[in-house]
């Protein structure tokens, strides 16, 4: 189970995360993404209170990262140390920006 929270500033939008981002829930986020990234040039992903992250919300990760690239910039913050040794493992600690 996926709890989605965001909070827009201006162009800012900070998404909170909490529970589980995997296969169920990485379509329900990436459908958030699709609705409300248009004029958004800082995104933060909140990671407070993710405990999990599968290779499908990883591919959702990659593909917020990609848009943001070409429109702003995006970071992930309040990374737990299970998270974050998955993003060290896969090389994804490389490719986000990670706070």
């Amino acid at each position: 189970m996926l709890n989605i929270t965001k909070t827009t500033e201006n162009e800012a939008l900070t998404i909170a995360l909490e529970g589980w981002l995997d296969t169920t829930s990485a379509p329900q986020l990436e459908a958030e993404l699709k609705a409300s990234l248009d004029g958004v040039t800082a995104l933060t992903f909140d990671f407070t209170k993710l405990e999990y992250i599968s290779s499908a919300g990883l591919r959702v990760l990659l593909s917020a990262q990609k848009r943001m690239n070409a429109q702003g910039s995006m970071k992930i913050t309040n990374v737990c140390e299970t998270i974050a040794e998955i993003f060290e493992v896969t090389g994804f600690a490389d490719i986000l920006t990670i706070e």
